[in-house]
């Protein structure tokens, strides 16, 4: 998450306390990360905003008996996860990376937030968060959490219920897909930065 929350607050300590003013700014300034969180897990625009509603409404449900155990990003991305399943489970569906097609990458680009940079590297960042949605569901996940959200492999370990090693092994081998998806599918003399950022990840 790229949010500020130390200088916020816990919105959820906020929230039990009786200060709801706190999560008002959280739901503002992190709605848009939840809904490009399920738009990579392949939502629809539509679908990932009813589950970030979700998310909020259980995280809301939740406030009266949270304690800070974690960091506040891995309790809320661990809800994240949950609806996320609950879904999948309630209506029957997995979608797996091979049912995304190649007219469908501008679309799940779509849900990002605007890069800092120039068009060349928004045009790169879409290219490689959209292919993120062809590497298989665990690979997928940890590179979501470790690298799109920033959390330390511990974190990633708590949510996914998994050992670090296996996060590690997972991530291995997502950036291995994810560089040969690049060298594939970017434009002749494009990709670079994209390439660039899935070296650094490592």
């Amino acid at each position: 998450m790229k949010g500020d929350w130390d200088a916020l607050g816990d919105p959820l300590a906020a929230l039990r306390d009786g200060d709801p003013s706190v999560f008002e700014t959280f739901v503002r300034t992190e709605a848009a990360t939840f809904a490009g969180f399920f738009r990579r897990q392949g939502a629809s625009p539509e679908e990932a905003e009813d589950l970030t509603q979700e998310v909020f409404v259980r995280l809301v449900r939740a406030a009266p008996r949270y304690t800070a155990q974690d960091r506040l990003e891995a309790y809320c991305f661990r809800t994240a996860r949950n609806v996320w399943i609950d879904r999948r489970r309630s209506e029957h569906v997995r979608r797996t990376a091979t049912q995304v097609g190649d007219d469908e990458l501008e679309a799940l680009a779509g849900a990002e937030a605007e890069p800092a940079g120039g068009v060349a590297e928004r045009e790169e960042a879409a290219l490689a968060l959209a292919l993120v949605a062809r590497l298989p569901e665990g690979q997928r996940q940890v590179f979501e959490l470790g690298v799109v959200q920033e959390l330390p492999y511990a974190d990633v370990a708590r949510i996914l219920a998994i050992p670090v090693g296996t996060v590690k092994s997972r991530m291995f081998h997502a950036l291995k897909r994810l560089r040969e998806l690049l060298e594939r599918h970017a434009p002749p003399g494009g990709g670079s930065g994209a390439l660039r950022a899935a070296n650094r990840a490592t």
